[in-house]
């Protein structure tokens, strides 16, 4: 089989069909760089010429949302790269309604539109880019910190009145992505998990929003992918989303790869421990969670990659042997 390009390899996973090799996809926070655009874009093209990915995720400032509207953040000293909140806009449940939408090509949004159409020029046409793109409750909850859950059950429509806001704002920038180079969003969603919020709660207050943003770029993104954060994740919202592949954190959580499959039409994407083995293994433990993820799914519709960002402390030489293990199985 002739080589294929990452954006052929990305397909034929989506597909199920099997390429020239499985596709593999890391990502992680700059958190100094990530401050400029310039820096980003720096970065994460550095990023992609070393170890050659199958698709780009472009990862901003973490709470780059809230940033947007007003939170004050500065980078936390930890192996995430995340940002430490100083102050957030939303204290209280009437200031909801104080939220205005926001011009997406300016300020914050802005500069992540800047960053991203550097990275589309630094690594080409050629490999898929998506942009971060997190679920309106998810930005509710930077906005307002643990009182989110607090005006989710005692004010509800306050806060509904809010994510109205934050949904249109969050559509418009994910379009505008799309305008700006990004052949796709990564759709991250840090609060559909059964043990953040009841099954009925995410209904009223996750899906309709979700919805909202996936709608505004459906049959105009490429490529969508859905991520669902932390443990016991809602995972059949990724066969009701109109995306092509879900990742999840499956080596720490349930479902496995194997049956994450199962319940999924699309790709998968994951197979490594992006807490233990990637910072701490060996390269010889990451080869082995890679083999791992093939022979669960036989490799076909897997994308290898992490359950989330790989931490900053991760070795290039754990990064370089998950690339040579894909390589290396054809």
């Amino acid at each position: 089989m002739a080589p294929m390009t990452p954006w052929e390899r990305i397909e034929a996973a989506v597909r199920g069909e099997r390429p020239d090799r499985v596709p593999i996809a890391l990502w992680r926070h700059f958190p100094r760089e990530d401050q400029t655009a310039e820096g980003l874009a720096r970065a994460t093209v550095a990023f992609q010429r070393e170890f050659r990915w199958d698709l780009v995720k472009v990862t901003p400032a973490s709470g780059y949302p809230a940033e947007a509207w007003g939170a004050k953040l500065r980078p936390a000293d930890n192996v995430e790269g995340t940002r430490e909140y100083l102050s957030r806009p939303v204290r209280r449940s009437e200031d909801w309604h104080a939220l205005e939408e926001l011009d997406v090509t300016e300020g914050v949004y802005g500069r992540e539109l800047r960053a991203l159409r550097l990275v589309r020029e630094g690594v080409g046409p050629d490999v898929p880019v998506l942009q971060t793109v997190f679920s309106p409750l998810t930005i509710a909850k930077q906005l307002a910190g643990d009182a989110l859950f607090t005006h989710l059950r005692e004010h509800p429509r306050d806060l509904k009145a809010g994510l109205r806001v934050v949904a249109r704002t969050t559509a418009r920038f994910a379009q505008e992505c799309l305008r700006h180079g990004a052949d796709g969003i990564f759709f991250a969603t840090q609060l559909a998990s059964y043990e953040v919020l009841s099954p009925e709660e995410y209904e009223a207050f996750g899906v309709p929003f979700d919805r909202e943003v996936l709608e505004a770029v459906r049959g105009r993104a490429r490529l969508v992918v859905l991520h669902l954060h932390g443990p016991r994740p809602r995972f059949e919202l990724a066969a009701r989303y109109p995306v092509q592949v879900v990742n999840w954190h499956d080596r720490e959580t349930s479902p496995s790869l194997a049956e994450g499959q199962r319940l999924f039409s699309g790709a998968v994407l994951g197979g490594l421990n992006r807490s233990t083995t990637m910072p701490r293994g060996s390269p010889e433990d990451v080869r082995r969670e890679v083999l791992e993820a093939l022979e669960q799914t036989g490799g076909l519709r897997l994308i290898v990659g992490a359950g989330c960002v790989v931490p900053v402390t991760t070795p290039g030489e754990n990064l370089q042997a998950a690339r040579e293990a894909v390589a290396s199985k054809r």
